[in-house]
């Protein structure tokens, strides 16, 4: 990456606080209009402390929300855009499946927001994709196709977008643990502050720390304001195809990615970046502090655990095609950082000190890792201009992902499903 630049050498524009998908693609977007761009992180890049590294994340454009699916379609613009300047592709497209019981109200949405088309049953007349055999639909359950999915190579994406940062004049630190930023008031600077003893100054400062968003949100306002942005435990868990179907649920074959709605919310994506193996996982997970995480809890095992009902699931509805016996091949823990409505955090930090020139994006865990670029851009934008015109341009809507939302309503946005 580039070299260092001590602390107080220079003035940068943007300093970008959390060098995860977030952080590197809002450092990207800003350094892409010239703007002098500070890119710092607290641990090692591409680390796996957080939520922005592993193998692979799914896309998919169908939401419940119809505020999410304009935003995944402009970041699948953005990955093309972003593939296209870096000369190698990080995302690779599929169908999508969405399956479920077939009255199930956040179904149902999902389906008609994304466009999805139901697929036929098995003794129907109609044509049928190839894969779906591989899936035993159960009686009252629905199943619905969309485009617009596709596969993520998740840490190769991070480092994509660091290294266009860099191609483009940013600074990148690694190892650098920010504990406070302030306002200098007389100069209209921003200062961030290491636990080093370092400073550094920019005109404007975007926060994207990921599981840390609520510790340092607080420290830097003085405990005047709590996000709400919850870490939790989760675990990726690749499953033992069958012998005979590993062709039929690989990602060259035309394999989706899928979800599973009910009472066990299920993600998967292809066989792909381990032969012969499938990732089949459970959303969601224990809470947990991001600096004593108790690794043993994300085993999966136990009470609570996140193995049992990923099995359970896979054998009522994959029994033909995956090995359930002894559990699943590999288990790699990972982290969310949810909000209470599982909507995003974009906007500005606020108050007297800050107004616009402190921008934070939180709680992104579970589904925002493909919506990424569109993410960066917002954020940039709204650092550098105090508006997102390209999200207004593309009919992204931000007003749900204020922080204003959770004042006097703990749960934030209401749900009716």
């Amino acid at each position: 990456m580039a070299a260092p630049a001590s602390g107080s050498s220079r003035r940068y524009d943007v300093i970008v606080v959390g060098a995860g998908i977030m952080g590197s693609c809002a450092a990207h977007a800003a350094a892409s209009r010239g703007a002098r761009v500070l890119l710092l992180d607290r641990f090692d890049l591409l680390h796996h402390r957080g939520s922005s590294h592993g193998e692979s994340r799914a896309s998919r454009v169908t939401y419940a929300e119809a505020y999410y699916p304009p935003m995944v379609r402009l970041s699948h613009r953005l990955w093309d855009e972003a593939q296209r300047d870096a000369g190698y592709r990080v995302l690779t497209p599929t169908t999508h499946l969405d399956l479920g019981p077939r009255h199930q109200p956040a179904l149902l949405a999902a389906i008609a927001n994304g466009a999805a088309t139901e697929i036929p049953g098995a003794d129907a007349a109609r044509e049928r994709p190839a894969w779906a055999d591989a899936f035993r639909v159960p009686d009252g359950w629905t199943a619905a196709k969309s485009e617009l999915g596709g596969v993520i190579k998740a840490t190769k994406a991070v480092a994509m977008f660091q290294a266009l940062a860099v191609r483009m004049g940013a600074v990148v630190r690694d190892g650098v643990e920010v504990v406070d930023i302030a306002k200098n008031q007389g100069e209209e600077v921003i200062v961030v502050r290491t636990s080093s003893g370092e400073e550094f100054h920019g005109g404007k400062c975007i926060i994207t720390v990921g599981a840390w968003t609520r510790k340092l949100v607080k420290s830097v306002t003085g405990d005047s304001m709590d996000l709400p942005v919850q870490p939790l435990h989760t675990l990726i868990c690749y499953w033992k195809v069958k012998p005979g179907h590993e062709h039929e649920l690989a990602a060259e074959a035309g394999f989706p990615t899928f979800a599973g709605y009910g009472d066990t919310h299920i993600y998967s994506t292809p066989s792909m970046e381990y032969p012969g193996l499938i990732k089949i996982c459970m959303h969601g997970g224990p809470q947990c502090d991001p600096d004593r995480r108790d690794w043993a809890a994300a085993t999966g095992e136990g009470e609570g655990g996140l193995v049992g009902p990923v099995a359970q699931w896979i054998d009522e509805v994959m029994p033909e095609c995956v090995d359930t016996a002894g559990g699943p091949v590999l288990r790699q823990p990972c982290m969310y950082s949810m909000t209470p409505d599982d909507d995003f955090v974009i906007d500005f930090l606020g108050g007297e000190e800050f107004g616009k020139d402190v921008v934070v994006g939180a709680g992104f865990s579970g589904h925002g890792f493909k919506m990424g670029p569109a993410i960066g851009r917002i954020l940039a934008e709204m650092a550098l201009d105090g508006e997102a015109r390209t999200a207004s341009e593309a009919g992204v809507e931000l007003q749900h992902f204020r922080i204003s939302r959770f004042e006097g309503n703990p749960m934030g946005n209401a749900k009716t499903y």
